[in-house]
């Protein structure tokens, strides 16, 4: 792990003795916060169908009710860490807090679709305050000896939350309503606020009475709104279309303007210096494959046990407890490693994880026993836990204290990319894959060669794990098609995970070849 120094130059001079000068207190504060967010977000898709059918919503209508939250975030991220930075990372972190609880608590009441989509796009404005201001707060505290462990009890924090979202979501939304899966997010939120007021210490590293990068800001949130919205888009209008192509050509022009631009500013919003760092780099790309292949597998693995397999929200999530237990251990393993032997060791170690578990689900079939399924599961994650804490560590650990709340945007930044590409891509090609087998497959299952052709525009309810059965089917018939569209729908689930497999395996040579033991903060 790299040095740093510990930023004490703004910590109250009046702190009392183990309260605000004490750095695993500032770490449970905002852990509360973090665990709020990443729940959140992994329990709106259980949430999701529910609310579909209260608010008489469309599927575009749902669609945006996840793509306005993710779309809002990932462009104000990194603004949300350099506010923290400059005006003070307690300020913004608790901003943040706010006005997060007070949208879900919005959200909950609205009553209208056209709410929800709005009050979720405030969600996504005020966790890009909070989220990149965690890991501002927990580096201008903890000592170098210490930050490596406390950065791995915070991806622990955040990986588990967003395991655990399947469950909690399954739960509140079997037992209680729709509504619950944001209103939860009112005692959560009301209790952080009021211990973060206690004990998390003001820091801060103005640089001066300067200019704010205003026009940093309207630069890289147009080419991270362009960039995400195409990705969003990929999977609907097509990858080669007009308007996918427009889109991603726009934001990645749109954010190369943006790097020229910073480049010859004494205080940009992002200093490109920052990149001197390899291990900085490569830690955010790798951050971008882990969470491509985490949200993309978790995706369609909810697909395949509810839709496929038959199980309930609750039902899932508890199958699925291996994943959300692994990230518990695996965390501050990959943060006792990292700190040991480097990120150049851990980070390739848990891309082989995700790999082996990626290249595991190519066994599977549409009625493997739960004894295939729970060994990818455990290695999965493993392997996105110690991934979170070395890449973490990777981004935050080598930049400057100064930069710790950019470095923190920067890295939540590449997992809402990484992310949203994920969920996007591997659905086109488990659809892509669908289309090109389901005629084969329905008829190789027994379904007359007429009626499999007339299946044929079912293509985009067997993507999503859902058999094209009819009630004027034959008993025979409908098994049969049930048959044949689990075997389309896998077809598309081992191209999905041959992608995944192989993406970890690049992002683990990459980490290994480039990342050296030590290093200097850029």
């Amino acid at each position: 792990m790299s040095s740093t120094t510990v930023d004490v130059s703004t910590l109250p001079a009046h702190a009392p003795p183990g309260r605000r000068s004490n750095p695993w207190l500032t770490l449970v504060a905002v852990a509360i916060g973090l665990f709020m967010v990443n729940l959140d977000g992994s329990v709106v898709a259980i949430a999701n169908p529910e609310i579909g059918r209260d608010l008489n919503a469309s599927t575009a209508d749902l669609q945006w009710v996840t793509n306005s939250y993710l779309i809002a975030m990932a462009a104000l991220l990194i603004l949300g860490g350099k506010l923290g930075d400059r005006f003070g990372r307690r300020t913004y972190y608790m901003i943040g807090t706010l006005g997060f609880t007070a949208a879900s608590v919005a959200i909950g009441v609205v009553g209208s679709i056209e709410g929800v989509i709005a009050f979720r796009a405030a969600q996504g404005v005020f966790a890009a305050l909070l989220i990149p201001n965690t890991l501002g707060l927990l580096r201008a505290v903890f000592p170098p000896g210490k930050f490596g462990m406390a950065v791995g009890l915070w991806a622990m924090v955040a990986s588990c939350s967003t395991a655990l979202g399947p469950i909690v979501g399954g739960l509140l939304v079997e037992h209680v309503t729709w509504e619950s899966v944001f209103l939860i997010n009112l005692p959560i939120g009301v209790a952080g606020l009021a211990f973060s007021a206690l004990v998390l210490p003001q820091s801060r590293n103005s640089t001066g009475h300067h200019r704010f990068d205003l026009p940093g800001v309207v630069l890289l949130a147009i080419g991270l709104i362009a960039l995400v919205f195409g990705v969003i888009k990929g999977e609907t209008w097509g990858w080669t279309s007009g308007g996918t192509l427009g889109a991603l050509a726009a934001g990645v022009l749109v954010l190369v303007v943006f790097g020229w631009y910073e480049t010859r500013l004494a205080h940009p919003l992002l200093p490109m210096r920052l990149f001197r760092s390899p291990a900085l780099t490569i830690g955010a790309i790798v951050t971008a494959v882990n969470f491509f292949v985490l949200l993309g597998v978790v995706f369609f693995l909810m697909l395949y046990l509810q839709n496929v397999r038959g199980f309930t929200p609750v039902e899932s999530g508890v199958r699925t407890l291996p994943l959300s237990l692994a990230t518990v251990v695996a965390s501050p393993l990959g943060a006792a490693v990292t700190g040991r032997f480097g990120a150049r060791v851990s980070m390739p170690i848990g891309m082989a994880l995700q790999a082996v578990a990626s290249f595991w689900m190519l066994t599977w079939d549409a009625h493997s026993s739960y004894a295939a399924m729970w060994p990818p599961f455990l290695a999965l994650g493993l392997g996105v836990g110690m991934v979170m804490s070395a890449s973490s560590d990777a981004i935050v650990g080598n930049a400057p204290a100064r930069d710790a709340g950019v470095a923190g945007g920067l890295q939540a930044t590449a997992l809402q990319v990484g992310g949203a590409l994920g969920t996007s891509v591997l659905v086109s090609l488990i659809s892509a894959r669908v289309g090109a087998t389901l005629t084969g497959e329905l008829t190789g299952a027994g379904v007359p060669a007429g009626v499999a052709a007339g299946l044929a525009g079912a293509r985009d309810a067997v993507a999503m794990g859902v058999s094209p059965v009819s009630g004027g089917m034959s008993g025979q018939v409908a098994a049969a098609v049930a048959e044949g569209s689990g075997a389309a729908f896998m077809n598309g689930v081992h191209t999905a995970v041959l992608l995944t497999g192989a993406l970890c395996v690049v992002g683990g040579v990459l980490a290994a070849v480039g990342v050296r033991r030590t290093g200097t903060p850029g």
